[in-house]
């Protein structure tokens, strides 16, 4: 891993995991034709940069973050002292509640955590062309109905359920985690500001799992990645994340959100029809790459 595959993986990290178009896809791409990072260690090298993009969540919406928190607590003491009321809860508490209720689903992710690394460190790119283009087509569903209402007040818990049950497939390369969560909220019905707030809030437990998961899984197996081009790509990750968290708020609220689905489109065709080639020329396509890089 050199310091210079660090930093363009953390950018492209950065960039993608945020913009719907699918952050996993785009690094076992960057992956595949670089042949740097792959097997194992490029799945742990990707998560760790996820740490930095979680670090952009949280300095993005560190005020609605740190009020859930707070929510959490008081939440507690009215449920020791036998004062919590479903009923009368607060738009805060709600939003808590129904962000609590949307991680059930995860337990699908626990049960076929392994068919999503075989997928991922497969030698072939045709399961990325096919998971982007789910990704386009959730996004151009979604623009069909973006002039939802629905807030904490509003939203239901079978929308939490729905929700979280498309986020459970987000670790499948070219299945955009934000894309899929903020389209699915979008066809719920979500208001767009809520429903981009809804969908990275939500997704900071899953990557904080990943990462307790995948670090663990290295140590008991010795796997090692040198420490400078860890920060380096997580720093970049971070910045970049921060970038694509703006770019987003604004592409949803001012009705562009649709071409990220054309983008998405595109790219799995793309990556479909490179995806033959290399199986019909035994991975030349990948050499070539390799070649001009090296």
């Amino acid at each position: 891993m050199t310091t210079g595959n660090a930093i363009f993986q953390g950018i492209v990290q950065g960039l993608t995991e945020f913009l719907p178009v699918s952050s996993s896809g785009h690094l076992s791409l960057v992956q595949y034709f670089t042949g740097q990072g792959g097997g194992e260690d490029g799945i742990l090298f990707t998560v760790l940069l996820h740490l930095g993009t979680l670090l952009a969540v949280f300095l993005a919406f560190w005020k609605t973050i740190a009020e859930l928190i707070v929510e959490f607590f008081v939440m507690i003491s009215d449920i020791v002292r036998g004062r919590f009321s479903l009923r009368n809860a607060t738009p805060r508490r709600r939003m808590l509640l129904l962000l609590m209720l949307s991680l059930l689903p995860m337990v699908i992710s626990l049960f076929l955590r392994d068919w999503f690394v075989a997928v991922a460190t497969d030698e072939s790119i045709f399961a990325e062309g096919v998971f982007f283009l789910v990704t386009s087509a959730m996004i151009f569903l979604a623009t069909r109905r973006s002039n939802g209402r629905k807030t904490a007040k509003e939203m239901r818990g079978v929308d939490a359920l729905v929700i979280g049950t498309v986020q459970a497939f987000a670790p499948l390369p070219g299945i955009s985690r934000s894309g899929s969560t903020i389209s699915a909220g979008l066809m719920l019905g979500l208001e767009k500001r809520y429903a981009v707030a809804f969908s990275f809030i939500m997704g900071i437990p899953p990557v904080l799992g990943a990462n307790v998961l995948e670090i663990g899984d290295a140590m008991r197996e010795g796997m090692n990645l040198p420490l400078i081009p860890v920060i380096i790509g997580i720093t970049f990750s971070l910045i970049f994340g921060l970038l694509a968290i703006k770019m987003l708020r604004y592409m949803v609220v001012s009705d562009k959100f649709k071409y990220f689905g054309w983008y998405t489109l595109v790219l799995g065709i793309l990556v479909l029809i490179a995806a033959m080639i290399e199986h019909i020329t035994d991975g030349a396509l990948r050499s070539l790459v390799m070649a001009l890089i090296g």
